[in-house]
C-alpha cells in the first residue's frame, strides 16, 4: 500500500499534491453545502473562489511585470484556494464581504514581493492577507474548513499525503504536540476531555498543520531549525496564549513564526545568467550559470530553480535540483539528464541560450558531508544522481582535503558515465577510487549490473563502519537503503538524496 502511495506521489510536483488537496476540500465543500452537511451557501463558496483566483491571478501578473521575475500560478492558485477555505464565502450581494476578500487576496499576492529582502519572501501569503483582512477591515478569518465534522476525513487523508510527499512529520507532529501541550496547560483539568475533542475535531489544527505550516518558502529548510520553529507557532496557536489582553490567531502564530524562519534560513533569490553548456553524458548536460554575488552553500544542496513558461504543463514551472558545482567554484552548475518526452520545464530549459536567465531560491538539503573528516563514507549514485557527488568531490580536490571515501556509481551503460574528469581527478589527487557498475556494456575492471549488496560487500570490507549517501531514481534509493539494512548497515547511518517537489 504504502509503495503504491509513493508511486503515485513520485509523479507528482509539491505544488500539484497541495493544489489538488485544495481543490478537493473546495468541491467536497461544495456537494455538502447542496445537502446542508455544510453550513455555507455552496454559489456564495463557488462565487468567492471564483474571486479571490481572480483576484489572486490579475495581482500576481501585475507585480510580475512590474518586478520583471517569472509568474508562478501554481502558488497563485494554492494561495486562492487556501483563502476560500478560510475566509467566511460571500453572496454577490455581499459588497463589504466582497471587498474583504479581494482585499485578502491581493495582500497575499503582493506581500510576495512587497514584503521581500532579497527577492525571498518573508510571511506566508495567505496567513499575512487574512491577518490584514482582520486587522484593517474587522473581518477574519474563520478557517471553516477546519469545523465540518464531514469534511474532517477528506482533510487528514489529503494531508497525510502531503506530508508524506514534503517528508515533514517531524514538523508536523512537533507543531501539533507543543499545540496541545500548551492548550492543556493553560485549560482547567475537568475540561481536557471536551478541549481535545474540540481541537482536534472541530479547530484549524490539522489544516493548518498540513497545509499552512508546511509551506517550503517560508518554513525552515535545516531539521532542527524546522523543530524550533514547529514548536514557536505550535505554542502561539493556542487560543489562550495571550500578551496583556493582545490574543493571538492561527495566522499570526505562523507570521510570527516565519519571522523566525527567515532568521535561520539562507537569504535572496538569485537571478543567474546562461554562459553554457556542457554535455557531461549521452543525454546528461551541464548548464553553467554566471550570478550576480558568490552563492554561498554547502557542497550536495539543492535549490529551487524557476523558469518563465508561455504554456506550462502539468508539473509547473518550477523544479528542484542538486547544484552540481561545488562552493570552490564561480560559476553555478545545473546538471541535467533529459528524456524523449521532456517536460516543459525542460523543454524550455533545453532551448536556453547564453544570455538567458533562470530564477533560483530556496536554497536547502542536510545532504552535505560530515564535519568529522575521519567519518567513512561511501557514495551511492545512480543515473544523474552522481550531481551531488560530482559538488562534493570537487570541493574536496579545490581544498585538496583527504577523505576516506568510496565511490559506487551505477549507469545503464557506458554513454551513461558523467563527470569523468572529476571522478578521474578524484582518484589521482585524493585516493578516491569510483567502482563503475554498467548495466549493459560493462568493460575490464567494472561491474555487470547495478549498484547492490554484493558490489558494496566487494568494494568495501568495512561497510559497517561507513556512512552511506545514495543519491538516484527513487526506485533505485528504496531498494539500495533496504539492502543495507538486510546487511546490518544502522538506519542512522544512511541518508538518502530528497527533493520537496521531486517529480
Amino acid at each position: 500500500m504504502i509503495k503504491a502511495v509513493d508511486r503515485f506521489l513520485d509523479h507528482l510536483t509539491m505544488y500539484r499534491l497541495v493544489r489538488y488537496y485544495l481543490v478537493a476540500l473546495i468541491v467536497a465543500a461544495f456537494v455538502f453545502g447542496i445537502i446542508k452537511l455544510v453550513p455555507h451557501d455552496p454559489l456564495a463558496l463557488a462565487f468567492t473562489t471564483a474571486l479571490a483566483l481572480s483576484t489572486c491571478w490579475i495581482t500576481n501578473r501585475v507585480f510580475a511585470l512590474v518586478f520583471e521575475i517569472p509568474a508562478n500560478s501554481e502558488s497563485v492558485y494554492i494561495t486562492a484556494l487556501i483563502l476560500a477555505l478560510i475566509l467566511d464565502p460571500v453572496a454577490v450581494t455581499d459588497l463589504k464581504g466582497i471587498g474583504a476578500v479581494a482585499f485578502a487576496s491581493v495582500w497575499a499576492i503582493s506581500s510576495k514581493f512587497i514584503f521581500a529582502v532579497g527577492r525571498k519572501h518573508l510571511f506566508n501569503p495567505a496567513a499575512l492577507g487574512v491577518a490584514l483582512s482582520a486587522l484593517l477591515l474587522d473581518n477574519p478569518a474563520t478557517w471553516w474548513v477546519g469545523g465540518n465534522s464531514w469534511l474532517l476525513p477528506l482533510v487528514l487523508s489529503g494531508g497525510i499525503l502531503v506530508v508524506r510527499k514534503l517528508r515533514r512529520l517531524d514538523l508536523v507532529t512537533t507543531f501539533i504536540a507543543a499545540a496541545l501541550v500548551t492548550i492543556l496547560a493553560t485549560t482547567e483539568p475537568a475540561q481536557y476531555g471536551d478541549v481535545l475533542k474540540e481541537t482536534l475535531g472541530s479547530s484549524p489544527l490539522l489544516f493548518f498543520a498540513f497545509v499552512m505550516l508546511t509551506e517550503p518558502l517560508t518554513a525552515p529548510t535545516q531539521r532542527w531549525p524546522r523543530i524550533i520553529f514547529a514548536c514557536i507557532v505550535g505554542v502561539l496557536f493556542a487560543p489562550n496564549i495571550h500578551i496583556g489582553s493582545f490574543y493571538f490567531t492561527p495566522e499570526l502564530a505562523l507570521l510570527t513564526g516565519n519571522l523566525f524562519a527567515y532568521s535561520v534560513s539562507p537569504k535572496g533569490r538569485f537571478v543567474l545568467t546562461l554562459e553554457g553548456i556542457e554535455q557531461t553524458a549521452a543525454d546528461s548536460y551541464d548548464f553553467i550559470f554566471r550570478s550576480p554575488r558568490k552563492l554561498a552553500f554547502q557542497a550536495g544542496q539543492y535549490l529551487e530553480w524557476t523558469l518563465g513558461l508561455n504554456r506550462s504543463d502539468n508539473r509547473g514551472n518550477r523544479r528542484y535540483f542538486t547544484v552540481a558545482s561545488s562552493p570552490t567554484e564561480q560559476s553555478v552548475r545545473l546538471g541535467v539528464r533529459f528524456h524523449p518526452q521532456s517536460s516543459a520545464f525542460k523543454q524550455a530549459l533545453g532551448s536556453m541560450r547564453p544570455g538567458a536567465a533562470i530564477h533560483a531560491s530556496q536554497l536547502a538539503g542536510d545532504f552535505t558531508l560530515p564535519s568529522d573528516q575521519q567519518v567513512k563514507i561511501a557514495f551511492l549514485a545512480g543515473g544523474i544522481g552522481i550531481t551531488p557527488f560530482r559538488s562534493m568531490l570537487q570541493y574536496l580536490i579545490d581544498r585538496k582535503e583527504l577523505r576516506p571515501i568510496v565511490v559506487l556509481y551505477g549507469t545503464e551503460s557506458q554513454g551513461d558515465i558523467a563527470y569523468r574528469e572529476v571522478l578521474g581527478s578524484a582518484w589521482r589527487e585524493l585516493g578516491i577510487r569510483t567502482f563503475h557498475a554498467v548495466a549493459k556494456d560493462a568493460g575490464r575492471g567494472q561491474y555487470a549490473g547495478y549498484v547492490d549488496a554484493r558490489l558494496v560487500r566487494v568494494t568495501m570490507p568495512d561497510y559497517l563502519e561507513r556512512t552511506f549517501y545514495i543519491s538516484g531514481p527513487q526506485a533505485m534509493a528504496k531498494a539500495l537503503r533496504q539492502q543495507l539494512l538486510a546487511m546490518g548497515v544502522r538506519r542512522s547511518r544512511i541518508k538518502v538524496d530528497y527533493f520537496p517537489g521531486f517529480a
